[in-house]
């Protein structure tokens, strides 16, 4: 193993808002037995299994999703309500955290943190943005999942008028979904 390269450590977890997991840490020269004894001289904190804090590090407004998109070794990306949420599109706030996670994750078995909904879906490159450290889905993306999920029409409604008064997505790529929408209410 590496010597322990604390600056290597701390750049990784500095643009996870100072989270980091443990194959970050042995990547940097950190032993279990090392984060151990960081852990008790109060250096770092474990914030569940696998995933640790630098303890000094400045908190974030959305430190929670961090630790989540790190259980999902970073290739999760926050959406549905979630997304729209972080988007500061319609008045939602999500009482649970949406994840969507690579298809082929179906096949694991998984201890899903507590308060988390995850949705299986490949989300390529082009339809991913980011708020600060964490991924999301892009503005289109995420309304298209609203429409084919459970969400509201009331909270798509919202969203849309949200997206129109401040011009986030061209008129064309909002009508298909309204119409997704329309489609979807006269089927119930």
């Amino acid at each position: 193993m590496a010597q322990p390269n604390w600056n290597k450590l701390y750049l990784l977890a500095e643009v996870q808002q100072g989270y980091f997991t443990t194959a970050q840490a042995e990547d940097a020269g950190y032993s279990s037995q090392l984060l151990q004894k960081h852990l008790k001289g109060g250096k770092m904190t474990r914030v569940r299994r696998g995933v640790y804090r630098l303890a000094h590090y400045p908190r974030f407004e959305h430190d929670e999703l961090v630790v989540v998109w790190l259980w999902s070794e970073r290739t999760g990306v926050f959406s549905h309500e979630t997304a729209l949420s972080l988007h500061g599109i319609s008045d939602v706030l999500p009482a649970r955290v949406h994840l969507t996670v690579p298809s082929d994750w179906r096949r694991r078995r998984l201890r899903v943190p507590e308060g988390v909904i995850l949705y299986f879906a490949d989300v390529p490159a082009q339809a991913r943005a980011w708020v600060g450290p964490i991924p999301v889905t892009n503005v289109a993306r995420t309304l298209a999942d609203c429409v084919a999920s459970d969400v509201s029409g009331e909270t798509i409604c919202a969203a849309i008028r949200d997206i129109n008064r401040r011009g986030l997505l061209h008129p064309s790529d909002v009508t298909p979904v309204e119409g997704a929408l329309l489609k979807r209410e006269t089927t119930r």
